[in-house]
């Protein structure tokens, strides 16, 4: 059961350092307002975030720690290749599966563009906020959790 001010863990990409702090001061912005508490931790990228998901929510479960929700943000530019649809589609599968399969409050912040200006538009807090937008969805999905005693 959630506290009365939830406890939200940051997994940050950190592959796009600029775009992935923007990213991060979007979330934090939002979490500092709901005057929710946050804890961060970085992976080199994308691909990465569904693991740290999965050991966060084991600590939790162990009893080791205590998150009420995640935020997952990143960061995935479409390139040369066909890596950019692997990082985006199998990232995005590998979550959403531990949000259905263990029924997790995620706000997923993963911006997944064209180019660099894509990503700027929606990471800056003038503009899209996608940040401040994935910490709220994981705010409401915590709200939602409580609602139903989970």
């Amino acid at each position: 059961m959630a506290q009365s001010k939830p406890h939200i863990l940051i997994i940050e990409a950190r592959f796009y350092e600029a775009i992935a702090d923007e990213i991060a001061n979007g979330a934090i912005a939002e979490i500092e307002a709901s005057g929710a508490t946050y804890e961060r931790i970085a992976v080199p990228g994308v691909l990465e975030i569904p693991t740290a998901l999965a050991v966060a929510n084991k600590a939790v479960a162990d009893g080791k720690v205590s998150y009420d929700g995640y935020v997952t943000l990143g960061c995935v530019i479409r390139g040369e290749t066909t890596h950019y649809d692997i990082v985006a589609g199998e990232s995005a599968r590998a979550i959403m599966d531990l949000c259905v399969d263990h029924r997790l409050a995620v706000g997923n912040g993963i911006q997944t563009v064209e180019n660099e200006a894509q990503a700027w538009a929606r990471a800056r807090i003038s503009e899209k906020n996608k940040g401040g937008g994935a910490a709220a969805a994981a705010l409401r999905m915590i709200e939602l959790k409580q609602k139903y005693g989970q």
